[in-house]
């Protein structure tokens, strides 16, 4: 089965848990929804996502991420990454992760000056496009079909000049979104206000297998009513998964949206959270 069909069985199967989840349906439940054996299912599934169904389906739940929000909880996101320790076997890909913000200069006339190379690769939550500047990867989005996914670097930069050209950061970032090698660093060069640069490096801190709200990252930058301008920054994350926007939910504990859709959201908490625990 081809890499792209995977994924969409494991998604496919993902929706079905999601949406069936009080009801708590068994495997070979599952495995008949996305037209699999339950043998076939049990590998795909756990290949993909790291974890039984079973084990996913937990980890999903509104008391577990209520869990994660309360009992786990410490001062701030920064003790919190001191917490969880550099040095420990769950090392985290976040903190190889650096962010520049762009210059006046550098998106001045529409990005006049600046030459942006974009390459297409296969990830394990799905296919992605990543752009970059000399200076550092500037988007990362998922796609559904080959050039698409650059509407974005289109509107922020409309006067750039566009690449379509493998450079060894494309290739350093799929291994990162594939969980694969020596990660070493990865420097983000980023368009965004103040606010936004500093909300984005705020969720740099949440370590993987970890969540945290809205309020809390407000909390942390110290501007507690600042919850919904927080939510629009996150929501204007120009860096998929890297930038790990998908480990914010909301207080009660609900997973939330996602820009990239609520399935896959799932799919990447439930896979972070089944390498952790």
């Amino acid at each position: 089965m081809e890499v792209n069909r995977q994924y969409e069985k494991a998604r496919e199967a993902i929706t079905y848990i999601v949406a069936n989840q009080y009801r708590q349906p068994s495997l070979s439940e599952i495995a008949s929804a996305v037209g699999l054996s339950d043998f076939h299912f049990q590998r795909l599934f756990t290949e993909w996502v790291g974890s039984s169904p079973k084990q996913f389906l937990r980890y999903i739940t509104l008391n577990y991420a209520k869990y994660l929000l309360q009992e786990k909880s410490v001062g701030s996101l920064f003790e919190l990454a001191d917490e969880v320790g550099l040095s420990s076997s769950s090392r985290l890909h976040d903190m190889f992760v650096s962010i520049e913000g762009m210059t006046p200069n550098e998106y001045a006339n529409g990005g006049a000056a600046l030459t942006i190379s974009y390459s297409y690769w296969d990830t394990l939550f799905g296919r992605v496009v990543v752009a970059s500047t000399a200076k550092g990867v500037c988007h990362i989005a998922f796609v559904f079909e080959h050039t698409t996914g650059l509407d974005r670097v289109y509107h922020d930069f409309p006067n750039a000049t566009l690449l379509e050209e493998e450079k060894e950061v494309h290739r350093a970032v799929s291994e990162v979104l594939n969980r694969q090698g020596d990660l070493g660093e990865i420097k983000l060069h980023l368009k965004g206000t103040a606010f936004q640069l500093k909300v984005w490096e705020a969720l740099l801190q949440v370590p993987m297998g970890e969540l945290t709200t809205y309020g809390k990252i407000a909390n942390d930058l110290g501007n507690a009513g600042a919850s919904r301008a927080v939510g629009t920054a996150i929501g204007r994350n120009p860096i998929a998964v890297l930038i790990p926007c998908h480990r914010v939910i909301q207080q009660t504990g609900l997973l939330g949206g996602y820009m990239w859709g609520p399935e896959r959201k799932q799919l990447i908490v439930g896979w972070e959270l089944s390498k952790t625990r």
